[in-house]
């Protein structure tokens, strides 16, 4: 059975931002709406406005394969069902919301340091645009629009 929008969303939530409290959770969810939303780049020619089209582009949420490094992956969102938290932070978000902090970011990720770099992906399409919880928030640049 496949599931529904709301349910992928609520299960990436959980995996990709289970721990990092509510606000973490909602600048998670915002990046990926962000990207369902995206006018231009990237994301706009391969999600489509589609969320699983977005959630499941190859290489973008370790959470959305089954295979991570060539090794089984433990943490996915078919591992661990959503809890009641993860279904209202994916329902806040498919109504619109976004996490305001976080702007139009389209990418983050857990440096696992106290500090972000400046740019992210390597080939500086994002800008640091906040930290919450353990992740660094990336806006586009204006490099962004050429992928």
């Amino acid at each position: 059975m496949a599931y529904s929008d709301r349910e992928l969303l609520a299960r990436l939530i959980k995996c990709e931002a289970g721990g990092e409290g509510e606000n973490g959770m909602k600048a998670v969810a915002s990046v990926i709406m962000n990207r369902v939303n995206a006018a231009y780049g990237e994301y706009q020619r391969t999600g489509q406005g589609n969320l699983r089209k977005v959630i499941f582009q190859p290489g973008q949420f370790d959470c959305a394969t089954s295979i991570l490094n060539g090794m089984p992956n433990p943490q996915t969102i078919w591992a661990s069902p959503p809890e009641k938290i993860h279904y209202e932070i994916a329902d806040w978000a498919l109504s619109g919301n976004r996490l305001y902090t976080t702007g139009d970011a389209l990418w983050y990720f857990n440096p696992h340091k106290p500090t972000c770099p400046y740019y992210f992906p390597r080939n500086r399409t994002g800008r640091f645009q906040v930290k919450v919880g353990n992740h660094c928030f990336y806006n586009p640049t204006k490099l962004y629009a050429k992928t």
